[in-house]
């Protein structure tokens, strides 16, 4: 057979970074005859490639490039050296890599934008291309870098996903930089290079930008301010200054146009076409005073041309010019006072007047004398002199002598002995101011008139008055209006004002500044009974400050301006009935004693109880008329009597005190409490502890706590249910509350009213009472809960799948209160299937309405098969009960059971057992066949019965024959699944080949609904006697009965198959038999077919895990020994033929041993190696890589082209410790059987190392030597192949 390419070796997938050496796949075949494989590969592109020809590794030989080539075909090939090489194209795809950087591919890299170029305009655009596929081809651009590199320009630009390069800010080509450079970066997007993610860029380019000027600034000066001098006497036409203006935009230069556009003083001055100005009017320096002695022109420069908005360019500039001053005037006097001067010529003064006080000190200055010097000249040019003449001159002096531009002047007394208003009142002095620098001078008169002072004293005729006024005097009454003080001084030193000095009685009295009038001012303060005398201090002043007092004693007259006053107060406390009123008033009038303004009259003023009392008009004691009752008061006073006494002097007009005497007439226990009701009748809801039940009311006439006090008790049958407890009110009132305990409520339906006698007393020694009855009913609430009657309860049957409608149940409530109103409830729906909970499935089936009525609300959902028992939980409630009681019942339970009806087929449960009929082995009455079914229906309904309706044969040419009375089938019941066993009627032809069909019906037996089946057909699979296989074994057939599980069990492991054991018998000959039992059985497989003998071989042999399993259970030969001993002639001359080739294979061997001794003898020590190597390993143990020499395996990786078996699989292991172990080979170069033992006699018999025994076996004669087991033999070699030892190597 050819060698066969597995199913992949079609496409393979290789990244085009795979390095060249790197493993790029492999070559994998199959050849049935396990021969020696070679590979290679072919074709236009297999330079791409080396491959290993034992082994199909192939490498990379070629770098491989996606962008290049990206998929191509290749021829690879397979042969196992007997057949004809076996090509097939494989397809090579070439998986991208990124191993390309993006490049740009622009060529010149600059452009030239507009300084005005809008944000958002597009200044260049760059192109890069990626070679490489998907994310490694998606370019990203970027700029790394913005020259030059100020913090603005880095996001002056930004570049667009296309590259497209976009202006980010605004441009100047004045104020920013006029050409940029743009470090450009064009990356992918990452993708796998190398088993790594990276990123390729490309190389940087430089993008340059050159900004083209516009015409968008206006012109500037060169200088940010201009000013110069200019003397005030200067001709026309004299150049002053030159300015200076440049166009903005320094790339364009335009020329520019000077005018003058505005000025402070137009025309007197102008400027030229070269920007110079001049002088073209006459300048006064004096004139511009007021500007600084300045003059500003604003100057513009225009620009020839039109801006780009066609508009002018220009710039102005205000330019400061100074007139310098030149000496052409003299000092003048001006009558102002700096700063508020005004300095003209028709303002000029020559005549000034001022003030003085005779006698004044030295340097005092003239008063209300107001001169200014002014000189308009600057500098040395405005300085001058000042100095004093004239007929006083000596008498006062000028300050200040030499002043500059303009000075305030003052007139200064000199002699102050000279200035004397007696000798004269008026004085004349010149003042003249010279200029320093020209001798130009003026001169000013001043008048100075002379004022007299104070010199005299103020005095009065008498040091001493003596006045008097009224104690009650008002405010403005006059004291004396006749004192006056006299100043022989005139003007204003002889006017005199009087005032009182601060002293006794400064506050009461006053006086007029201007006339000396003394009057009252605080008459409040005017009180004899205080103080009856004042002396007070009256001063005179005149205008010069000088001051003379004399003195006043002034006598207060007595007036009746007092009431009487009475001293303490008035608690008199007296027992009614028995005590006595004695009071003596105690009262004064502050009143001049011995007058009618201090006489006091007593009397009684009118009041509710001033009948019972008098008092006595001159002494002033009250005394009562008669014995006091403490009840005949007013409650609400308390016992309280209050007497108003007036007290009134005898003065006019008369004045009078009221005085209060309070009486407490003391109460004594003299009167019983009393009830406001004789019967009292209250009412109180049962089951309601802790209420108020009713109030009782009583009144003690006593008006004292102490003997009004009430205390209530209650008695009576029931009268320890209730509590009465006593609560005190006003003016000898009393309540009694009568409660119910908190841990006691009244029960109507045990007692409904309470006859009680309620008891009042208060403090009486003899012991007295008052008594009312009092009837206490009680009321009857909603307190009771509702219940459900049992009877009602009670479980009810329905059926399924809408046999019943309409109401199936009534649920009664009671509930022993009067006013309930019931409703029943439904509290939840229960599920079950039996006895499991099934969840929601039932609980819309049925519904519960408020009177009780259960009814079918869904009769076509109820199914027994998903829900055989629905309870419903109910509940009363009373919508009446009291919100403090319970108004539920207990919960219910109404149990509804659910009918089953035959509304459910049978049905046949899944099976994947395949039905197998071995004539030979099967017998009447054996069962050859199952099936389960089931019914969801319950009961009779549920019950099913099988039966066979039809049988067929279908033979393996396609006939079909029906056959009847063959099979028969019986029912059971296991775990609620009915069984239909199968079994054969008679005995079956083992000659026929095919399969039986029997059709098996299901049938449930409903007692009142019509009867449902259901059909199943069976193939049962006939074998007949040509897959009979017989194994052998070296134990007898009690052994291999024992160990037949684990026969078996090998067997299905290995084959997979259903095993059919017909029998196990010794074997009776032993002439050439290899086992002792042997074991017929048939292989089957789930579609019916069976394994035959080679079929079982190849499946063992393939299964070594089983075949070691079987041999260790002592199976030795495949098959009976009588076909093995058939085929004996044929092997036998197979035998000789092959000893015949194998000696002229020795002979060829012999003559090239002879010339090639060195190549011979390494081939020994190979095997000699070999052999050590197998001396060191224990018996019965492999080495798990290396090969062995001397056998048929190679290492663990390759098949023995043999038994296609691994070498863990042929370990040399013991398979049993008796004499006559027989042992199995399925070397396909043996006959099937080996005998061990003789091998073993033979290998003991014959030396270990025979010079003279070249063709000996090696590694036999080594692992003859190996140890012995523990139980003292040597381990027999299985698989020993005569055909093949380490001398061919």
């Amino acid at each position: 057979m050819a060698p066969v390419f597995s199913e992949n070796m079609t496409i393979v997938s290789l990244p085009e970074d795979l390095p060249v050496g790197a493993e790029a796949f492999w070559l994998v075949a199959r050849d049935q005859d396990q021969d020696t494989l070679t590979y290679g590969i072919s074709g236009q592109y297999a330079y791409f490639f080396t491959v290993t020809p034992t082994t199909g590794e192939v490498k990379l030989a070629s770098p491989l490039d996606y962008e290049r080539l990206y998929f191509f075909s290749i021829n690879i090939s397979v042969s196992d050296r007997h057949n004809n090489p076996v090509q097939k194209e494989m397809q090579v795809i070439v998986e991208d890599r990124n191993d390309n950087a993006p490049v740009f591919l622009n060529t010149d890299f600059s452009t030239n934008i507009s300084e005005t170029l809008p944000v958002g305009s597009l200044v260049f655009s760059v192109v890069a291309e990626d070679p490489d596929t998907g994310y490694a081809g998606a370019v990203v651009y970027s700029i790394q870098e913005v020259i030059p590199s100020t913090g603005d320009n880095q996001h002056l630009f930004r570049i667009l996903p296309n590259g497209s390069i976009i202006l980010n800010g605004s441009l100047s080509y004045n104020n920013k930089s006029a050409f940029y450079q743009l470090k450009l970066v064009a990356c992918d997007s990452g993708g796998m290079y190398n088993n790594s993610m990276i990123t390729q860029c490309s190389s940087p380019v430089f993008l340059s930008i050159y900004v083209v000027d516009q015409p968008d600034l206006d012109p500037q000066f060169v200088r940010e301010f201009y000013s110069a001098s200019v003397a005030e006497d200067v001709p026309q036409g004299t150049s002053v200054l030159k300015v200076e203006a440049v166009d903005g935009d320094k790339g364009i230069n335009d020329l520019v146009i000077y005018s003058i556009s505005n000025s402070t003083r137009p025309g007197l001055f102008d400027i030229g076409s070269d920007g110079v100005i001049m002088v073209s009017g006459s300048l006064d320096r004096e004139q511009l005073l007021e500007e600084d002695e300045e003059v500003k022109v604003q100057v513009t420069a225009t620009e020839r041309h039109h801006n780009i908005y066609g508009q002018e360019a220009k710039v102005s500039i205000w330019v400061t010019l100074r007139v310098t001053d030149v000496n052409d005037h003299k000092p003048e006097f001006y009558n102002c006072s700096l700063p508020a001067c005004t300095f003209t010529p028709q303002d000029a003064q020559v005549n000034f007047t001022g003030y003085v006080d005779e006698h004044a000190s030295t340097r005092i200055p003239i008063e209300n004398l107001t001169m200014v010097v002014y000189d308009p000249d600057k500098g040395s040019n405005g300085t001058f002199l000042l100095s004093m003449r004239g007929p006083d001159a000596e008498a006062f002096s000028v300050s200040p002598e030499r002043a500059a531009g303009s000075v305030d002047v003052q007139v200064l007394v000199r002699a102050p002995t000279l200035v004397d208003y007696e000798k004269r009142t008026v004085m004349l002095v010149q003042v003249l101011a010279t200029d320093s620098a020209s001798g130009n001078s003026s001169t000013a008169l001043v008048t100075i008139h002379i004022r007299d002072i104070n010199d005299q004293r103020p005095t009065f005729p008498h040091s001493l008055y003596n006045l008097s006024v009224l104690e009650n005097s008002p405010d403005g009454t006059v004291v004396t209006d006749s004192i006056h003080a006299f100043d022989p001084d005139t003007g204003e030193g002889g006017r005199i004002t009087y005032s009182l000095l601060p002293g006794n009685g400064a506050d009461i009295f006053g006086v007029d500044p201007e006339s000396g009038t003394v009057t009252v001012t605080n008459s409040k303060l005017l009180d004899r009974e205080k103080q009856a005398v004042y002396d007070l201090t009256l001063q005179a002043t005149d205008g010069g400050n000088l001051s003379a007092s004399t003195t006043l004693h002034i006598t207060l007259l007595d007036v009746n301006d007092h009431p009487p006053v009475v001293s303490g107060s008035y608690n008199i406390f007296v027992q009614e009935e028995q005590g006595n009123v004695f009071v003596p008033i105690q009262a004064h009038d502050s009143d001049q004693p011995d007058t009618n303004n201090s006489h006091l009259h007593f009397s009684l003023l009118p009041g509710p109880y001033s009948h019972n009392f008098s008092v006595d008009p001159d002494e002033g004691i009250l005394r009562n008329l008669g014995p006091l009752d403490r009840e005949a008061i007013e409650p609400s006073l308390g016992g309280r009597i209050v007497l108003t006494v007036l007290v009134a002097d005898c003065g006019v007009p008369v004045l009078s005190t009221e005085v209060n005497i309070t009486i407490t007439v003391e109460d004594i226990n003299d009167n019983l409490p009393i009830f406001n009701q004789s019967i009292y009748s209250f009412s109180v809801k049962e089951r309601d502890p802790g209420e108020l039940v009713g109030v009782l009311k009583a009144w003690d006439a006593d008006q004292t706590e102490a003997n009004n006090r009430i205390s209530f008790s209650l008695s009576g049958s029931g009268a320890n249910n209730f509590v009465l407890r006593g609560v005190v009110l006003e003016a000898g009132w009393a309540e009694g509350h009568i409660w119910l305990p908190s841990d006691v409520s009244l029960d109507y339906e045990t007692q409904a009213s309470f006859n009680l006698t309620a008891s009042a007393e208060n403090p009486d020694p003899q012991g007295r009472e008052a008594t009312a009855e009092v009837l206490v009913t009680v009321e009857d609430v909603n307190d009771e809960r509702p219940t459900l009657d049992p009877a009602s309860l009670r479980g009810i049957r329905v059926a399924e799948n809408g046999s019943q409608h309409g109401q199936v149940a009534q649920v009664v409530a009671h509930d022993v209160d009067t006013m309930a109103q019931l409703e029943v409830q439904l509290v939840n729906v229960v599920c079950t299937k039996v006895g499991v909970n099934v969840g929601s499935l039932c609980h819309g089936w049925f519904s519960v309405l408020a009177n009780g009525s259960v009814f079918i609300s869904q009769s076509e959902a109820i199914d027994y098969e998903t829900c055989d028992l629905v309870t419903l939980v109910v509940r009363a409630c009373d919508l009446t009960t009291d919100l403090h009681f319970q108004a539920y019942s207990d919960n219910g339970s109404l149990s509804i059971t659910i009918e089953d009806t035959n509304d459910n087929a049978p049905y046949f449960l899944p099976d994947n057992k395949t039905f197998v009929i071995i004539p030979e082995l099967v017998v009447p009455n054996q069962q050859v066949a199952s099936v389960q079914a089931k019914d969801n229906d319950s009961g009779d309904n549920g019950g099913i019965l099988f039966s066979i309706v039809q049988v067929d044969f279908i033979a393996k040419d396609g006939t079909t024959t029906p056959f009847q009375g063959f099979f028969r089938v019986s029912t059971s019941l296991e775990a609620n699944v009915f069984i239909g066993n199968i079994e054969l009627v008679t005995n079956l032809d083992s000659t026929l080949q095919g399969t039986y069909q029997v059709t098996v019906q299901a049938q449930d037996r409903p007692s009142v609904d019509p009867a449902q089946e259901a059909h199943i057909t069976l193939n049962l699979f006939t074998v007949d006697q040509s897959y009979r296989v017989r194994l052998q074994f070296s134990r007898n057939k009690e052994e291999v009965g024992a160990n037949i599980k684990e026969i078996t069990a090998a067997l299905v492991q290995a084959t997979r198959t259903t095993i059919y054991v017909v029998s196990i018998q010794d074997i009776q000959s032993t002439a050439r038999a290899r086992g002792r039992s042997y074991l017929d059985a048939y292989f089957v497989f789930s579609n019916g077919s069976a394994l035959t003998l080679d079929e079982l071989s190849v499946m063992i042999r393939n299964d070594q895990d089983s075949l070691m399993w079987l041999l260790q259970l002592g199976l030795v030969v495949l098959g009976s020994q009588e076909s093995q001993e058939s085929d004996l002639p044929k092997l036998l001359s197979s035998v000789i033929i092959g000893l015949g080739v194998a000696l002229l294979l020795v002979i060829m061997i012999m003559t090239v041993a002879l010339v090639c001794t060195r190549k011979s003898y390494h081939r020994k020590l190979r095997a000699m190696k070999a052999a050590k190597e197998a001396r060191r390993t224990a018996a019965g143990v492999m080495p798990s890589a290396s090969a062995i020499p001397g056998t048929n395996m190679y290492t663990t990786e390759r098949a023995n082209p043999m038994l296609n078996l691994p070498t863990k699989d042929l370990n040399f292991e013991s398979q049993s410790s008796s004499s006559d172990l027989d042992h199995m080979s399925l070397n396909s170069l043996d006959d099937n059987s080996v005998d061990l033992e003789k091998d073993k006699q033979d290998i003991k018999k014959e030396p270990l190392h025979s010079p003279m025994e070249l063709d000996t076996e090696p590694l036999s004669v080594i692992l003859s030597g190996r140890k012995m087991d523990t139980d003292g033999q040597q381990k027999g070699l299985s698989f020993t192949n005569a055909g093949l030892d380490t001398t061919d190597l």
